[in-house]
C-alpha cells in the first residue's frame, strides 16, 4: 500500500455508481447489532455512498469519506450522511466518537498501519471496525463464465494493480491487528441483464486503464462474443460474488 494517492477510479466514477452490486441487507443489520451504539458510523473509502446508503437505515449519523473526489461527486445524497473527501488515514474525525467504522472493497488501497492508527483513534473504547471485499464473480451458465473469466484474467488482467491479489484472498494475508469478531456466513448475487453485467464490467478501474492505453474498450468485443449465449436481451442471470469479512473491536487489539 503506497504512500500517496492514487486514483484508480476517477475515469470510471459514473459507471461505478450506476452498476455497483449491492450488499446483503443482513450484513448491515449484523453491523448494527454489533455496534455498541447508532450514533455515528464512518464508512471509510466510500466511493458512490453504496455502504453508507445502508448504514444510514441503521445509523443516526454516517459520515462518508473517499480521497477521490469523482466518487464523492457521484455519491447520491441522503439526509442522514455527510460525504467528505478526505484520505483514510486522516479522517477529520474527533477522538473516541465513531461507533463503527466499515470498509468495503478498499482496504487494500490503504497505509494500513497509519489507517489502524487513525482507526483507534475516533472509535470509542468499545467501537468496531469491520472490513470486506468480494472477489472474482460467477454467472450461472457455464459457457458465459468461461467467457467473463477470460476477460477478467487474460485481457484486462495485465491492467490490475498489484493490490488485486488481497481482494482474491478476502483480505486474509493483510494485517488486521485486533481480535476478531466471529462473522456470520453472508451471501452477495444478484439477477442481471446483459447490459447489466457489462456496465459492471466497465466499471473496474482494470477496464479503465485499458480503455486508456489501447483507446479501445474491450468490453464491447466481450458483448458481441456474449450476445448470442445469454439470448433475449432482457433475460437476467444470476451473478454471485464471494463475500469475506473481518470484524475486530478496538479495545480487544493484538499485535499480530
Amino acid at each position: 500500500m503506497g504512500q500517496t494517492f492514487n486514483d484508480h477510479f476517477a475515469a470510471v466514477a459514473t459507471s461505478y455508481a450506476d452498476f455497483r452490486p449491492t450488499y446483503p441487507a443482513a450484513l448491515f443489520t449484523w453491523l448494527a447489532q454489533i455496534a455498541p451504539n447508532r450514533n455515528l458510523a464512518w464508512d471509510c473509502a466510500t466511493g458512490n455512498g453504496q455502504a453508507a446508503r445502508d448504514l444510514a437505515v441503521h445509523f443516526n449519523r454516517v459520515v462518508a469519506t473517499d480521497a477521490s473526489t469523482a466518487q464523492i461527486d457521484a455519491a447520491l445524497a441522503h439526509s442522514r450522511i455527510e460525504y467528505r473527501v478526505a484520505a483514510a488515514e486522516a479522517s477529520g474525525l474527533a477522538d473516541a466518537t465513531v461507533d463503527l467504522i466499515t470498509v468495503a472493497q478498499a482496504l487494500h488501497w490503504f497505509h494500513l498501519n497509519r489507517f489502524y492508527a487513525e482507526a483507534r483513534r475516533v472509535l470509542k473504547p468499545t467501537g468496531v471496525l469491520v472490513v470486506w471485499t468480494y472477489g472474482v464473480f460467477s454467472v450461472e451458465d457455464a459457457r458465459i463464465n468461461d467467457c467473463t473469466n477470460a476477460f477478467y484474467q487474460d485481457t484486462v488482467g495485465p491492467f490490475w494493480p498489484p493490490e488485486r491479489i488481497h481482494v482474491e484472498s478476502g483480505y486474509r494475508t493483510l494485517a488486521f491487528p485486533f481480535s476478531e469478531i466471529q462473522t456470520p456466513q453472508f451471501s452477495m448475487e444478484t439477477a442481471w441483464t446483459l447490459a447489466e453485467l457489462l456496465g459492471y464490467l466497465r466499471s473496474w478501474s482494470a477496464t479503465g486503464r485499458y480503455i486508456a492505453a489501447h483507446a479501445i474498450d474491450p468490453v464491447d468485443t466481450l458483448a458481441k462474443e456474449l450476445a448470442p449465449m445469454w439470448g433475449d436481451a432482457q433475460r437476467t442471470r444470476r451473478v454471485s460474488w464471494p463475500l469475506s469479512v473481518r470484524a475486530g473491536r478496538v479495545g480487544e487489539s493484538h499485535s499480530g
